[in-house]
C-alpha cells in the first residue's frame, strides 16, 4: 500500500513539472518573439549614394572622423535632426567606398550596447545594419526616434574598401575590450532644423 501511495505522488509530481516546465518554455519563447518583433519593427530607412562628385558642403549638429584600420581617416559620421527623424550620414573620401554599415544608438547608460563578457562589442546585434552596392560612398540612415530630450551615444560600424579591406569606427571613446571598437557621445538637444514642420522623413 505504501508503494501504491509512494508510486501515487511520484507521478503527481512529474505531471506538475511537466506542465511548468511547458509554461515556462512557451514564456520564453513569447519574450523571444516580441524582441525579434521589436527588432524588425525599428522604423528607419538608408540611402545610399556616389558622393565622389559632390563639392557641396553640408551642416550638420555633430560630426567625428571616420577611422579605418586604427590609424586612417577615411571620411565623417555626421548627425542631424530633421522633424521627428535622426540622421546618420556615413561618408568616405578619397579611394574608399562603403561595403556595410552597421549602427546602435543608446542612451548612454551602462549596457546601452549589446557586447561580450569582454566588452566587445556584438555587431550582429546592432539596431540598425545595411549592405551597399559597389562604389557607395555614402549611406544615411534617417531613423524615426521621436523627440529627443537627452544626450545619445553612437556605435557606428564600417566595412570599407580602399587600398585595403579595412574595418571602420566612428571616433569616439574606447568600448574597454581587446579590440578598437569605439563609441561616441552627442548632445542633441538644441539639435534640429527650426523649420523643419516634422511631418514625415526628409526628402532625399
Amino acid at each position: 500500500m505504501k508503494n501504491l501511495v509512494r508510486m501515487s505522488l511520484l507521478s503527481l509530481g512529474l505531471l506538475f513539472f511537466g506542465c511548468n516546465l511547458e509554461s515556462i518554455e512557451q514564456s520564453d519563447i513569447q519574450i523571444n518573439n516580441q524582441e525579434k518583433s521589436t527588432k524588425k519593427n525599428k522604423d528607419f530607412e538608408v540611402v545610399q549614394t556616389d558622393n565622389s562628385t559632390n563639392e557641396t558642403t553640408a551642416s550638420y549638429c555633430h560630426e567625428v572622423n571616420l577611422i579605418a584600420g586604427q590609424h586612417h581617416e577615411i571620411g565623417t559620421v555626421s548627425i542631424n535632426i530633421e522633424g521627428d527623424f535622426l540622421i546618420v550620414t556615413y561618408t568616405t573620401n578619397g579611394d574608399w567606398v562603403l561595403d556595410a554599415t552597421h549602427l546602435h544608438i543608446s542612451n548612454c547608460e551602462e549596457d546601452g550596447f549589446p557586447t561580450t563578457g569582454a566588452n566587445n562589442p556584438k555587431i550582429g546585434h546592432f539596431d540598425y545594419a545595411s549592405e551597399h552596392e559597389d562604389g557607395t560612398t555614402q549611406v544615411t540612415y534617417a531613423i524615426d526616434i521621436g523627440e529627443i530630450t537627452e544626450t545619445l551615444c553612437f556605435a557606428a560600424h564600417a566595412e570599407v574598401d580602399g587600398p585595403s579591406g579595412e574595418t571602420a569606427w566612428a571616433e569616439g571613446e574606447d568600448f574597454g575590450g581587446n579590440s578598437w571598437a569605439m563609441y561616441f557621445e552627442a548632445n542633441l538637444i538644441d539639435c534640429g532644423d527650426e523649420d523643419d514642420d516634422g511631418g514625415g522623413p526628409p526628402a532625399h
